[in-house]
């Protein structure tokens, strides 16, 4: 019950942040948005930095979830594998990038709220594509966090283009292509 009007408080700190942005947004806009007196608002959050703080976590964790079980996928190939965890990445920004130029500050790594949310998810992305790394082999000369900060990095700037989701995957063909070790498992299988 408590989770439900928290996602509640959540979903309504999300829908304000799409109008007004974090700086503008009040905890009256929140309690209006939801319905309810400003002080049931502050029995599930402290204020309204920690409404977007855990707005970004929720969002963030929902996009890490989606990242571990393509990572973890069993009957998918290594190439298969990394392209899921790049998605999860890529969609995650797409998600913050479309309804509202405010959403965007949720992905902010140098903002003040939402900085060590942002470099924690990449930690942990980056964590899983060396384990797949790792478990794939790399090139000789590439090691397996050299081969993850490579991929993220590719994802990073894919984020900005407008056909980025479409370019993920040839992108990502040819960049496993250098990094894998085994060249027959660089590249993923057309469906």
């Amino acid at each position: 019950m408590v989770t439900d009007r928290l996602d509640e408080v959540l979903d309504a700190a999300y829908d304000c942040l799409t109008r007004y942005g974090v700086r503008r947004t009040t905890m009256d806009d929140i309690a209006i948005t939801m319905g309810v007196s400003r002080s049931a608002v502050y029995q599930y959050v402290r204020n309204k930095d920690d409404a977007f703080r855990r707005l970004a976590v929720r969002l963030h964790d929902k996009a890490l979830v989606r990242a571990q079980q393509a990572a973890g996928d069993p009957d998918a190939s290594h190439a298969d594998r990394i392209h899921g965890v790049l998605t999860a990445k890529l969609d995650l920004v797409r998600e913050l990038s479309g309804p509202s130029p405010h959403t965007a500050e949720l992905l902010d790594q140098k903002a003040r709220l939402f900085g060590e949310i942002c470099a924690a998810y990449t930690a942990d992305l980056q964590r899983l594509l060396v384990g797949l790394f790792t478990e794939a082999g790399t090139a000789a000369h590439i090691d397996p966090a050299e081969a993850a900060d490579i991929t993220i990095a590719l994802a990073v700037g894919l984020e900005s283009a407008t056909d980025g989701r479409t370019l993920l995957g040839p992108a990502t063909d040819a960049l496993l292509t250098g990094l894998l070790e085994s060249r027959a498992d660089a590249h993923r299988p057309t469906t």
